[in-house]
């Protein structure tokens, strides 16, 4: 599958009048940016789709058609719940289409914050996708795109659901997120309102779950094979959802629940938990604040200047409130980009498995550290400034003298405490503990943590995602950098599976510029060296 890339520039314009401003999300072959309308002076949510093939001048007259139409008569049947492209066209090869600004999150984005949903905040989303769903289906419109990046969810109001019309406007059976094609779209079979309701399944899974059903392997017909082929993994954390989550994702479309049964379902898991508490998403308020500078009237001079700043400003905010990055607390600190490796699948936040020491400097891209750091800093002999620290979860580990505990967070299936300097000081170390860990290492970090981290501002992994041994236990180390100029930092993160779901991460992160220093590489050896995991 062709993959798009996003080239942000402030200068650069699209189709000659879309000025590019902020990623607002990404998926496999597609990225939205927040915009502004050089003409009309007006924000815009843009996005562009990779063709799975160099387009014809008749594949993009019929899909730029074909979205427009289905747009219109889609927005008319549902008002306010089904955006309105205004716009869709093509450059350099890729197909754009250009919305109203949504006052929305897309689902994608508050999963990449909160990987797992209560199955009430997951009923209530699923029901307000379904009323979409079945206007379009009783009109003859089959969305088949449908994938969290697709559905905007508002503090105020039903969500808004994007991406009517593309499915059918290429010869390609799945255009975009191929982890939420129906079996028979993988199949490349004709399609209909059953494949959207198996997206709806899919979508509930991944809320309840914090993973897809089924992975996405990197290449668009190994996913689309593994969709048609694997087993469905049974759904652990859908509570009253199970039934209608197994039901909905049925490999033959004959024997999946019609929209009904659904309904009733979702319905029904509402009204016996009417109170529960549903979760706001923070990140809308990002949105709030590029729609209050446009509503005050901005040029577009502050348009490039200040609200794109303000919104990268916001969003790193954000992200340190609520994924527990470094120096969260502190300010001016530098965000450290991170997720869990060891850690359970329905974690996925800005903190996660501590990296091991690793040889690669900060602009060469080498090989992962090995699994066994110098005797120098081996658990009896401790290197000089050195002294070991047991938690009271039960583990230990050396830690340099000036460091202490920042902060600990805790849940049923899995803490993370997380240890540095403090201060303005990026370096931090976090022990990540889970109970609900899956059985690849390599799997973690590709599937749970990395799409997050693609997410943040200048995120480049170094490297392979590397399997290794850790103290004799399975493991896999990731490497990666994240921020820009003095705030780039670099993190190595290690985790290792100790049988039974349960697992360790660490991750170790330094300022990017000084990964190499004498004292940075002790400490990470030192880290490695000694740390002594217990189940706590």
């Amino acid at each position: 599958m062709t993959m798009v890339k996003a080239h942000v520039s402030a200068q650069e314009l699209v189709a000659g009048r879309y000025r590019l401003l902020e990623v607002a999300d990404r998926e496999p072959n597609r990225i939205s940016w927040y915009a502004e309308d050089v003409q009309a002076e007006r924000p815009r949510l843009v996005t562009q789709i990779a063709f799975p093939e160099p387009p014809t001048e008749d594949t993009v007259r019929r899909s730029t058609a074909r979205i427009l139409r289905s747009s219109e008569v889609m927005s008319a049947l549902r008002p306010g719940r089904v955006a309105m492209v205004i716009d869709a066209f093509e450059e350099a090869g890729a197909l754009w289409t250009v919305t109203e600004l949504i006052d929305g999150t897309p689902l994608s984005q508050l999963l990449a914050q909160q990987p797992t949903f209560s199955y009430v905040r997951a009923a209530r989303i699923g029901l307000e996708v379904l009323d979409v769903l079945e206007a379009a289906h009783a009109d003859g419109y089959t969305h088949g795109e449908l994938s969290p990046g697709q559905i905007f969810v508002r503090d105020r109001g039903p969500v808004v659901v994007t991406g009517f019309g593309l499915a059918g406007a290429t010869l390609s059976p799945r255009v975009t997120s191929p982890s939420y094609a129906s079996p028979e779209q993988a199949r490349d079979e004709r399609i209909g309102p059953a494949a959207d309701l198996w997206a709806l399944g899919a979508i509930l899974y991944t809320m309840v779950e914090g993973r897809p059903p089924f992975r996405d392997r990197g290449k668009a017909e190994a996913t689309l094979k593994g969709v048609d082929r694997l087993p469905l993994r049974t759904p652990l954390r859908a509570g009253p959802l199970t039934q209608v989550v197994q039901g909905l994702l049925r490999k033959n479309s004959r024997e999946r629940l019609s929209r009904p049964v659904v309904r009733q379902s979702l319905t029904r898991v509402l009204e016996e938990d009417p109170d529960a508490v549903v979760e706001t998403a923070p990140v809308s308020r990002l949105r709030g604040a590029y729609v209050a500078a446009r509503a005050s009237g901005w040029s577009r001079t502050t348009m490039i200047g200040g609200t794109a700043l303000a919104v990268v400003t916001v969003s790193v905010a954000v992200l340190a409130a609520t994924q527990g990055l470094p120096g969260a607390s502190s300010a001016g600190s530098a965000p450290t980009a991170s997720a869990t490796a060891g850690a359970p699948a329905n974690r996925t936040d800005g903190h996660d498995p501590s990296p091991s020491p690793s040889q690669k400097t900060s602009s060469s891209p080498t090989t992962t550290p090995s699994a066994s750091p110098s005797a120098t800093a081996s658990a009896g002999a401790l290197p000089a400034g050195f002294h070991r620290y047991t938690a009271p979860e039960g583990f230990s580990v050396a830690l340099p003298k000036g460091w202490k505990r920042l902060d600990t967070q805790r849940d049923d299936v899995a803490y993370r405490v997380t240890f540095g300097p403090g201060g303005d000081d990026p370096r931090t170390l976090a022990v990540t503990y889970s109970t609900q860990a899956g059985p690849d290492p390599v799997a973690i970090w590709r599937d749970d943590v990395e799409p997050s981290l693609e997410k943040l501002d200048g995120y480049r992994r170094i490297g392979e995602i590397e399997a290794t041994t850790y103290q004799g236990h399975r493991a896999a180390d990731m490497e990666w950098l994240a921020g820009t100029g003095a705030d780039r930092v670099h993190t190595f993160g290690r985790g290792f599976l100790l049988g039974g779901g349960r697992s360790f991460s660490l991750r170790i992160t330094a300022p990017a510029a000084a990964w190499d220093d004498a004292a940075d590489e002790l400490a990470r050896k030192t880290f490695l060296a000694t740390f002594r995991g217990s189940a706590g």
